[in-house]
């Protein structure tokens, strides 16, 4: 089922846990260091938490949209393309503990928006393939201007 994804940075992982489950009335569903994401049903939103600076406010990384298959992913890739918008895309990425592939595209204010699928789960962090710095993915690092990283990276899963 496709669904909406937001992504945070958060100064208190713990403290956003605790919050969002209360909100939302569930648990997440992957928690590891520094990294949570919450798969809600209703409304139908991945949720995911970025452990970020201690002393900054809470502030949006990326946005996506998570669909099913590689093949959707295709789909909005040559859509994207169709309709004009500048798109990069990655597969077989390893980002923030899941193997993806994905497409990313920015809206007018600079916002980076992923269309992506989970393939598989990963035991890290994982870094972004198409970072030409090598930047870490979904880390509060900066990355270099017109990375992937830079926009936010694909953290979804």
């Amino acid at each position: 089922m496709p669904r909406a994804q937001l992504a945070l940075n958060v100064p208190d992982l713990d403290a956003s846990v605790a919050f969002y489950s209360k909100l939302f009335g569930v648990e997440p569903a992957k928690r590891r260091p520094g990294y949570a994401n919450f798969a809600i049903t209703e409304p139908p939103l991945k949720l995911v938490l970025i452990e970020g600076e201690a002393d900054q406010e809470t502030r949006l990384d990326h946005l996506g949209v998570e669909v099913d298959s590689t093949d959707q992913v295709d789909a909005a890739t040559d859509r994207l393309k169709g309709a004009g918008l500048a798109t990069f895309e990655e597969n077989d990425t390893s980002c923030c503990y899941a193997l993806q592939d994905k497409v990313w595209v920015h809206g007018p204010g600079k916002e980076p928006w992923e269309v992506y699928v989970v393939k598989g789960d990963g035991d890290q962090m994982g870094k972004s393939a198409a970072t030409d710095a090598g930047d870490t993915c979904c880390t509060d690092q900066p990355a270099s201007e017109g990375t992937v990283a830079a926009a936010g990276c694909a953290c979804g899963s």
